[in-house]
């Protein structure tokens, strides 16, 4: 939802740091991996309760997922499929892997199934979120209503998108004693934002006519969108 104020703001931050380490054996890629295992690294911190040491990797891992749309922009490589396909991959294993870990580092070993539903909630959540924007990019792809903003796939805005991500996964590691009515709150605004990208995906697609143009594009670190603006996942 603040994605495109937030990529104004601070996109000249991220350029910044893409000049900083643009050097030859420093790839887009090679970040990409990077930000991976230092997500993934979180979400084992946050399992073992170290959170403030959780929370400085899941910071850095989004820092990371953000510098390199920037990078490969220098290198000239804007719109790489490869590299697109690569980003929202990693981004949907560190999301996911966080949620994991966070559920293991708040839930005691006596707890009841029903402990466990919060964060199985927002698993679900995502789960059908991300099916339907990434359905709607391949028919949009197939159909030729591809959302023409420099993406390596076409995003639908919604409620929840990178930022608010970014914000709910470090509450989680701030406030771990609140996680559980944190990832309730988050399920729900993302189930929301899930049914209106499937609303309006449909509606897009059984219109004829010209490609729709973009709306309220997504998040800093965006899935898919490293070759274009930075951006993560719409959550």
């Amino acid at each position: 939802m603040f994605d495109a104020r937030l990529r104004r703001r601070f996109g000249g931050g991220l350029e910044a740091l893409a000049r900083a380490v643009d050097r030859p054996w420093i790839t887009p890629d090679g970040l990409t991996l990077t930000g991976l295992v230092v997500g993934l690294g979180s979400a084992g911190l946050a399992a073992a309760q170290w959170w403030w040491w959780s929370l400085a990797a899941w910071l850095l891992s989004r820092v990371l997922d953000g510098v390199d749309g920037p990078l490969a922009r220098r290198r000239g490589r804007t719109g790489s499929a490869a590299g697109g396909f690569l980003d929202i991959t990693s981004d949907f294993v560190v999301y996911g892997a966080t949620v994991i870990g966070v559920a293991v580092g708040v839930t005691p070993a006596s707890a009841s199934p029903g402990d466990w539903l919060p964060f199985a909630a927002v698993l679900l959540a995502y789960y059908v979120n991300g099916a339907a924007f990434l359905a709607f990019s391949s028919l949009a792809e197939r159909t030729g209503k591809r959302i023409e903003d420099g993406r390596s796939l076409s995003f639908l805005g919604g409620l929840t998108e990178g930022a608010e991500t970014i914000v709910v996964h470090a509450a989680w590691l701030i406030l771990p004693q609140y996680a559980a009515d944190i990832a309730l709150v988050w399920a729900a605004l993302v189930s929301l934002s899930a049914v209106h990208r499937i609303v309006t995906g449909y509606r897009v697609l059984r219109e004829p006519g010209q490609p729709e143009r973009p709306g309220k594009p997504e998040d800093p670190g965006a899935p898919g969108s490293r070759r274009g603006p930075e951006g993560v996942p719409p959550v």
